[in-house]
């Protein structure tokens, strides 16, 4: 049987940075995704191997069933729970000894991390059933858009629907979503597959990706919300690297230096999310006019929080560019993440021509950008059993 999944990536709309003291973010999913196929072998295949297959990348990796048993010598070819284990210290090794002798190429080793929460996630499911999973994504890694999460839930997804743990359509035509309980699931699979990635991550970027929609989360509180109000925007990825780190303890130094001055910052982004959050949510409507004034407050707000956000210190050059750039044209920009380079939000409203927005990607690409338009606060992952044999 082959299934097919994907997920979505995600932006933080406001509030990055402040809600590390306290503030309230707010984060969406985007309509560009991360595909997984699965396909178990059959006898006719005469396929005893487990392969992965990152069609991105130009790479393929392959381990027979026979070494994956010599790791895992208590997996079996079925799952046995619903219920996703941490990453033990023994299956850390195995997969260390399994991801050793791929010869990665230096220049892509950023991706190891990924395979070994793939090994993990696959042999924690499905142990040694063989198989081939192969991955293709609209997200580019490592810009602060939810690549690896999305990565992890897709495989999740498509991993737990072959199992009877959830219960889907196999005969339904097309994406289909889990039921919120099915959805439970797979965010907490997802979740342990970020955690062999990053080590301690948020579970916010895997949470987006799983529900969709709208999150906001204030001191490890996350609240799910459904949008009203559809906005489109462009994505600019600067191509720039960032350290996380680094700048989320630059801002925290920032902070240390001058309490009372960044205190009254982050209270100022904790207004503007949560007035976001509030447009976002009010009834939907067809008059024109009423939704340009909501575009026209979100522009604002997206406005004063990138001057906030330059004022702790995590802009960057390249974010700079950009925001004059998109401002020759009117349009409202901020970055979206931890900055330092990474991605730049700009909101496209509905009144927008085209024309506009082709002069806008053009400029940008000029500079050596890339740039992707993508509406947010869609739909979180789907499954699809349409092909099939």
């Amino acid at each position: 049987m082959e299934v097919k999944a994907r997920a979505p990536g995600k932006i933080i709309l406001s509030g990055e940075h402040a809600v590390v003291h306290g503030s309230t973010a707010v984060a969406a999913s985007i309509n560009l995704y991360t595909y997984v196929t699965l396909r178990f072998s059959t006898p006719s295949d005469d396929q005893d191997s487990l392969k992965l297959v990152l069609k991105d990348e130009g790479l393929e990796f392959s381990w027979p069933t026979n070494r994956i048993k010599q790791e895992f010598p208590e997996s079996s070819a079925e799952p046995q729970s619903p219920a996703p284990p941490s990453c033990s210290v023994e299956s850390a090794k195995s997969i260390a000894s399994l991801v050793e002798g791929l010869n990665i190429p230096e220049a892509k080793i950023a991706i190891a991390s990924g395979v070994s929460a793939f090994l993990w996630l696959y042999t924690s499911i499905h142990g040694f059933k063989p198989a081939t999973v192969s991955f293709t994504s609209e997200l580019p890694m490592g810009s602060g858009l939810g690549s690896s999460a999305s990565f992890c839930v897709a495989l999740a997804a498509a991993l737990l629907a072959c199992t009877d743990f959830v219960s889907l359509d196999l005969k339904q035509q097309g994406w289909q979503s889990f039921q919120e309980k099915q959805l439970d699931l797979v965010n907490k699979w997802a979740f342990e597959g970020e955690k062999i990635i990053h080590g301690k991550p948020s579970g916010i970027d895997n949470s987006v990706s799983a529900y969709g929609n709208i999150i906001s989360f204030k001191s490890g509180s996350m609240t799910h919300m459904k949008a009203n109000t559809l906005l489109k925007m462009l994505i600019t990825n600067t191509k720039v690297g960032r350290n996380t780190k680094a700048l989320v303890a630059g801002v925290s130094e920032r902070m240390l230096r001058h309490p009372d001055a960044m205190a009254f910052v982050f209270s100022a982004v904790d207004s503007i999310s949560q007035e976001l959050t509030l447009i976002l949510q009010s009834p939907a409507s067809d008059d024109v006019l009423s939704v340009t004034q909501k575009e026209e407050k979100i522009a604002e707000l997206m406005e004063m929080n990138q001057g906030l956000l330059q004022s702790m210190g995590v802009s960057h050059v390249t974010i700079e560019t950009v925001l004059r750039t998109t401002l020759k044209y009117k349009l409202a920009s901020k970055l979206t993440g931890a900055g330092g380079g990474g991605c730049v939000l700009t909101l496209l409203p509905t009144l927008l021509s085209g024309f506009v927005v082709e002069k806008v990607i053009a400029e940008l690409e000029s500079c050596g950008f890339q740039c992707f338009t993508a509406e947010i606060g869609g739909k979180g992952v789907e499954i699809n059993f349409e092909v099939s044999s």
